[in-house]
């Protein structure tokens, strides 16, 4: 693809002169100073949506360093079969965990450097996912996938989810490139039910036609428009607005114009008049002309949606500098009219992860070979191996997604402050943010998508504001200069003694999330038993992992209000972990000889975990196992303690003290094989901080 560097002068062509002057920091401080629109205090208080979409990053290869998000320093990564932690991927006997590339020009930073793109289709992803195993990554997309970048590579970025409310739990929706997860952007799916052209799992761009959700805004007389420059025409001829020159047009990123209701609409038509207009900077237009005279004429429709030209997309190689100089522009064209900013929310999220690592397995159902079970209905869930329209891209049979976690900014008047929100969303939670604010629903979203994914209202907080302004990084140093060409792409070479990254230290204010569940574990000579039990408003995605229960991993969804059983084979001797949403985490260990029984209650509202212990398998085993036993309790947040247990003990965890979060580890010297760890956090009214732990030390 070719590459071309643009001057100063270009750029504040492209950019237009009145927004070009003062979009360099001042952009962050404007957005902050500006005060939100309170009116009634809820969400009916946001009147215009805007979803900035980039290219091509996945969340630890950003954030992964970020001080108080479930990155480097997350205390209970998933095992691989290997037996060795996420972190340490393996192809034959070359081991390469994270790490930080030197930038091969000799700066102290990455915000300019051309890294290499990777494979993100279909088949090598799910080649990568392995049934859930998520250990081939190395194979699929090379050393490179384990470069991370640093605050110094990211200033704007960094400070952008200082100021505002970063999200951790966000994830793309497919295990495929571009167009299939932006197609859940704009239409909740990529026509899973075989109808309208669907299912699409590649870049094919034939011509679709199931119903997309801006024509349901229509529809329902919800303005809506697409911000973009034209290129070379937003047609055929033009194709579609993708363009060798990489500074004008939107680089096919606009997938409305796949579907043949849009390449047939004519001026005059809704359809054509916002989704196939836009800038012309090619004739002398600036890229943000038109969204800067709407804001100014308070225009800004109720929903839009914005992508970049290609150099400005960050999809590899073109660098994150250049993409935070564009967004520095797309805020300071909202800012620009107060009015209008205090009632805009703006999502800025990335599409996909190209092929770069994360560590989080995200949900996924347990559909076709994966095993598992559900709650509520796993329809339209599974791509059977054929595409929808003949000459489309076949791949091998597999879930949709949930894809590899990305970034996720919520930058509005409502979610400043510092904050992360830590709920499970995905593209399909944009339009769920949109449904809960204009009542226009979306019925292409699956039953299961609704069940894991929430609908982002989370990460707002309608009835207090934050007025912390931090200090600003400029962007002047990202300006693409055309006095250099374009280096060619950087194959970072990673060291050869690696270890995991240390995070940075401290924790952020974390959202209240709607979680409220409960795993009951028991062992008996045959089966290794789990009763989840799902007493909050959000469905719940666990997975069961080990290296000695036959068949794992498996997947479970439960349902809001739902309780799911699961008899798993017992081994004998036994070690079963699970994990979910928001770090939590639960370790099963024992063996035939094991009487120790541990039963786990929370109290929300006060903040307490109850953890009561037995010296006996259960009632019927009661009078054979009375004897005492010694416990050893290891604490993460409090005292290490060790106490005698003849009968049943009660041990109580107060977690005010940290955030919200525990994590406890049982064990005695009277069977070395009993471990019982549990860790997550309870959504108490108390203070609620992201995990100590991912910026500290781990004691457990």
């Amino acid at each position: 693809m070719l590459m071309r560097a643009v001057s100063r002068r270009r750029f504040l062509e492209l950019a237009g002169g009145g927004v070009a002057a003062t979009m360099l920091s001042d952009s962050i401080a404007r957005a902050l100073a500006i005060p939100a629109n309170r009116s009634t205090r809820s969400l009916r208080d946001v009147e215009h949506i805007v979803v900035l979409t980039q290219e091509n990053r996945s969340f630890d290869h950003y954030f992964g360093v970020m001080r108080g998000v479930r990155g480097f320093g997350d205390p209970h990564p998933v095992t691989l079969p290997s037996g060795k932690p996420v972190w340490f991927q393996a192809k034959g006997t070359t081991v390469v965990p994270p790490f930080h590339p030197s930038d091969p020009n000799g700066a102290d930073n990455l915000a300019l450097t051309f890294i290499e793109d990777l494979d993100h289709n279909w088949d090598p992803t799910h080649q990568m996912f392995n049934g859930g195993n998520w250990d081939q990554w190395l194979p699929t997309k090379t050393t490179t996938c384990m470069a991370h970048m640093e605050r110094s590579d990211l200033p704007f970025h960094y400070t952008l989810a200082d100021a505002f409310t970063v999200c951790d739990g966000y994830h793309c929706s497919v295990f495929g490139p571009t167009d299939p997860n932006r197609y859940y952007i704009w239409t909740g799916w990529d026509g899973n039910d075989g109808k309208g052209g669907g299912p699409v799992i590649a870049n094919d761009e034939i011509g679709y036609s199931w119903t997309t959700y801006p024509e349901r805004l229509q529809a329902a007389g919800i303005s809506w428009k697409i911000y973009q420059d034209i290129g070379n025409g937003l047609d055929l001829a033009g194709v579609w607005g993708f363009t060798s020159d990489p500074y004008i047009g939107n680089f096919g990123d606009n997938s409305l114009l796949y579907f043949l209701q849009y390449q047939n609409a004519k001026p005059g038509d809704p359809l054509y008049d916002r989704a196939r207009t836009g800038t012309d900077v090619k004739d002398g237009g600036g890229l943000f002309d038109i969204l800067a005279a709407d804001v100014a004429n308070d225009r800004l429709p109720s929903v839009s949606w914005i992508p970049a030209p290609e150099a400005y997309t960050e999809h590899p190689p073109w660098p994150p500098g250049y993409g935070a100089f564009y967004t520095a522009g797309i805020l300071d064209a909202l800012t620009s009219n107060p009015e209008v900013w205090s009632k805009t929310a703006l999502f800025i999220n990335w599409d996909e992860n190209d092929g770069f690592f994360d560590h989080i397995v995200g949900p996924y159902p347990s559909v076709g070979t994966l095993a598992g079970q559900s709650t509520v209905s796993l329809d339209n869930e599974l791509f059977n191996g054929t595409a929808g329209t003949t000459g489309g891209t076949n791949g091998v049979p597999g879930p949709y997604g949930l894809g590899v976690r990305v970034p996720l900014l919520v930058v509005s008047p409502w979610s400043k402050g510092g904050w992360v929100c830590s709920e499970v969303f995905d593209a399909s939670s944009l339009i769920r943010f949109i449904e809960a604010r204009f009542g226009v629903e979306e019925p292409n979203l699956t039953e299961w998508r609704r069940a894991v994914c929430g609908d982002l209202t989370s990460a707002f907080d309608f009835t207090s504001a934050s007025h912390r302004v931090p200090r600003l990084p400029s962007v002047a140093a990202y300006e693409p200069d055309q006095s250099k060409p374009p280096p060619p792409s950087f194959h970072p070479v990673p060291p050869a003694s690696g270890s995991v990254p240390s995070q940075e230290s401290g924790v952020r204010p974390s959202r209240r999330l709607g979680y409220r569940f409960d795993v009951d574990f028991h062992a008996d000579p045959q089966t290794l038993g789990l009763t989840i039990s799902n007493r909050g408003r959000l469905g719940v995605g666990l997975q069961a992992r080990s290296l000695t229960v036959a068949g794992a991993p498996y997947s479970y969804t439960i349902g809001a209000g739902d309780t799911l059983a699961a008899a798993l084979p017992n081994p004998g001797t036994y070690d079963l972990s699970l994990h979910g949403p928001n770090g939590f985490f639960r370790h099963f260990a024992g063996s035939p000889g094991t009487v120790v029984r541990v039963e786990v209650d929370a109290d929300d509202r006060g903040g307490r975990l109850m953890i009561g212990v037995s010296s006996g398998r259960g009632s019927g085993d009661w009078d054979r196992h009375r004897r005492a036993i010694t416990l050893d309790i290891a604490d993460a947040y409090g005292r290490d303690r060790r106490i005698t247990v003849q009968g049943t003990q009660v041990i109580t965890i107060d977690t005010h003290h940290s955030g919200g979060w525990y994590d406890i580890a049982l064990t005695t010297s009277s069977d070395p094989r009993f471990s019982y760890q549990l860790a997550g956090r309870i959504e108490s009214g108390g203070r609620l901080t992201s995990d100590p732990q991912l910026g500290g030390r781990q004691r457990i």
